[in-house]
């Protein structure tokens, strides 16, 4: 039975609500040594998990030796002296004890262990090498570390403490309408899950997890949309009679290469520009134009998947079919140009959320 209910991650902005810029300086430092401490933990527990994998893979360990990978206390032949999940959350624990709230750490351990058991066998076929976790890396928290959420009208914004830490957001235009899905959770209408905190050029982000019911359009299985990516049109979809394409290559594609042209020209000027603060005012320009690019395929995409999800409810079909996606794919590796420029993978893996979403079956053939 497919499951009712979906888990969705929201972005949310946050602000150290403290008075003055020392406390709040103080804070923020806080959480860069926790985000630190979150890193290297993160490494100890993959290093050990891989080690106490491959233990049997060791040639050099005598023949006579027999082992399983429990609790000695469970089985006479067992390695270990506590349980295999204990193991590695008391390396972190009594290595960062005092540095790190405990809670982050095991939710770390809880999802290492999860992710290394889906990874193993691709690790055990040597198709892949053991994650190696980066100094930017997100924090993880459960239901236990946030105290006291609420809005505040006086602050028109929601605040909370996480860990004795006050925090308050800052939704800005909420084109997304996070505002209502945090009264949704205050009232109970959605389960908030574990949680991440992430560091990002000194601002602060609550990527928020919460589990939501799926819609309910009460769509009919046996009503089919067939669906094409091309290079004409960003997408083709067509039911029983009914057909709908959706975007243009000019609308798309050239504006995309307009945009990286326009880069382009920036960097060559940017020797000429004036260098009143060095590195930093010469690539100003630059800096900027960075993320154009980026954010105008994220919003097209968006825009594309969301009429193509909508053309589906409103014909009642309950099943989509992408068709001859491996040899769009296959065509996109072979062609730098396409490969460049047309974001496949991005857009089919939007068309998949918001399918899951709105509970339509989506068939890649």
């Amino acid at each position: 039975m497919k499951k009712s209910t979906l888990v969705l991650t929201r972005k949310i902005q946050l602000i150290v609500d403290l008075p003055t810029q020392e406390e709040r300086k103080e804070v923020l430092d806080k959480l860069y040594r926790w985000q630190n401490r979150c890193f290297r933990a993160a490494n100890f527990i993959i290093s050990h998990l891989y080690i106490q994998e491959m233990v049997k893979d060791f040639l050099y360990l005598s023949e006579g030796i027999k082992y399983k990978l429990v609790d000695e206390k469970k089985d006479k032949v067992g390695l270990l002296q506590r349980s295999r999940m204990n193991t590695t959350y008391r390396v972190v624990s009594d290595r960062f004890k005092g540095e790190i709230p405990t809670n982050i750490l095991s939710c770390l351990n809880n999802r290492l262990h999860s992710s290394f058991n889906k990874d193993y066998q691709s690790y055990w076929k040597g198709e892949s090498s053991v994650k190696n976790f980066k100094r930017d890396m997100a924090l993880p928290f459960g239901l236990e570390g946030i105290s006291g959420l609420s809005y505040h009208p006086e602050k028109k914004s929601f605040c909370f403490r996480l860990f004795q830490l006050p925090f308050k957001t800052y939704l800005g235009k909420d084109f997304i309408d996070n505002q209502g899905l945090l009264e949704q959770v205050l009232s109970g209408e959605i389960k908030l899950c574990t949680s991440q905190i992430k560091l990002d050029k000194g601002k602060i982000f609550w990527l928020a997890v919460v589990e939501v019911e799926k819609d309910n359009h009460q769509l009919q299985p046996e009503i089919i949309a067939e669906a094409s990516l091309s290079l004409e049109y960003p997408l083709v979809v067509k039911i029983g009679k009914s057909r709908l394409s959706i975007g243009t290559k000019e609308e798309f594609l050239y504006r995309r290469l307009a945009i990286q042209a326009s880069r382009k020209r920036i960097q060559a000027g940017v020797t000429y520009s004036k260098s009143g603060k060095g590195r930093t005012r010469k690539l100003k320009a630059v800096d900027k134009m960075s993320d154009v690019e980026k954010n105008y395929v994220h919003h097209r995409l968006h825009i594309y998947s969301r009429k193509l999800i909508d053309f589906c409810i409103n014909n009642k079909a309950g099943t989509l079919i992408l068709l001859d996606q491996q040899e769009k794919i296959e065509l996109a590796k072979e062609e730098e140009f396409v490969l460049r420029n047309w974001s496949y993978y991005e857009f089919i893996t939007k068309i998949k959320y918001k399918a899951d979403k709105a509970g339509i079956e989506l068939i890649t053939a």
